[in-house]
């Protein structure tokens, strides 16, 4: 009897012990009912359906976990165990993942096209090596200047109320040195902050004005692009390792080719957002092409300070300079 009782012991404990059913909790600040939102509970209601209930995920829209920094603590403790993170929030993950959001680097989206054909793979495999898997960029567009009086010059910002979000190292010493005191918000704070006056003016593409309700308290945008945003969906790996392999490959492909649509579908909304913002009354302001140089050479000025404080690996930044002036070299050869 103990033979066949230690048998069948041992039999039970050679069987392979199946995968448990797994929630991924993931937190974002878009707003429910945008369309980042649909197409992101489109994508989790397809992978429930092809798990067989296996991999649910349930989804905290609008802020309501907090910012950036709030949802990565949150993650790092297991009450959540993802996030859709902008890419100032993933520099805390992966220092080199603001390099596109630095500003006054791209003067248009060709030549973010032709850098992040290059250099999206780095900044995925550096998250990874930090913890965290992320199933592709998707395209925030260019942030510009939107405010309650017109911009023009750099002393035209000198009597504004600038927000910046919170914990913005590189911009808060971009306005310093302009002479400029920004004022440093969480972004789950700047409605209210332009509806109080505590800030007069801002910076966000225009699909993120609409969508956070930011343009119903401005009268003008500056028609420059200050930075390039983007936004990635990041899960922890030890979280997202729990899966089966056949479970990872599905999801994998399935928030791969769901960020691939998000990221096209965007680009065109921030097209048909700028034409609203201007049907809806805000004016267009257009500095002078030499206002605009003066402020991309002080960009220039200020990173390189940045830079020598290691604040970004001036390698990465060198590399996204060369794609950006071989495209522009690229392009002034084609012209007649």
């Amino acid at each position: 009897m103990p033979r066949m009782l230690n048998a069948l012991i041992l039999f039970f404990l050679l069987i392979p012990l199946g995968h448990a059913n797994t929630t991924l909790k993931i937190a974002t600040l878009a707003p429910d009912g945008t369309s980042w939102m649909k197409a992101m509970r489109a994508a989790a209601k397809q992978i429930k359906q092809e798990t067989a209930g296996r991999v649910k995920i349930r989804f905290y829209p609008g802020g309501v976990m907090g910012n950036d920094n709030n949802v990565l603590r949150k993650i790092r403790v297991g009450q959540l165990q993802g996030g859709a993170i902008t890419g100032g929030g993933l520099s805390t993950i992966y220092s080199e993942a603001q390099i596109y959001t630095l500003p006054f680097q791209f003067r248009n989206l060709r030549e973010v096209d032709a850098v992040r054909r290059v250099m999206d793979k780095q900044i995925i495999d550096g998250l990874q090596k930090e913890g965290f898997i992320s199933f592709g960029l998707s395209e925030g567009g260019f942030a510009y200047l939107l405010s309650n009086s017109p911009v023009t010059s750099t002393e035209n910002m000198r009597k504004l109320k600038i927000w910046i979000p919170e914990g913005d190292r590189i911009n808060a010493n971009m306005f310093k040195e302009l002479g400029i005191s920004p004022i440093p918000l969480p972004l789950t704070d700047v409605l209210t902050g332009l509806q109080t006056g505590l800030i007069d003016t801002i910076a966000s593409a225009p699909i993120g004005a609409i969508a956070l309700q930011w343009h119903t308290r401005v009268n003008y945008l500056t028609q420059v692009p200050l930075a390039y945003l983007y936004a990635a969906l990041v899960v922890q790996e030890k979280a997202f390792m729990k899966l089966s392999k056949a479970d990872q490959a599905l999801v994998k492909q399935t928030l791969e080719a769901t960020f691939i649509s998000i990221n096209r579908k965007n680009r065109k909304d921030n097209i048909q957002a700028l034409a609203a913002l201007k049907r809806q009354g805000i004016e267009f302001v257009y500095p002078s092409p030499g206002q605009q140089s003066a402020w991309e050479k002080h960009a220039k000025t200020t990173l390189e300070k940045l830079r020598k404080e290691g604040i970004f690996d001036a390698n990465m930044l060198n590399r996204m300079q060369t794609l950006i002036l071989q495209k522009r070299r690229d392009e002034s050869a084609e012209m007649p």
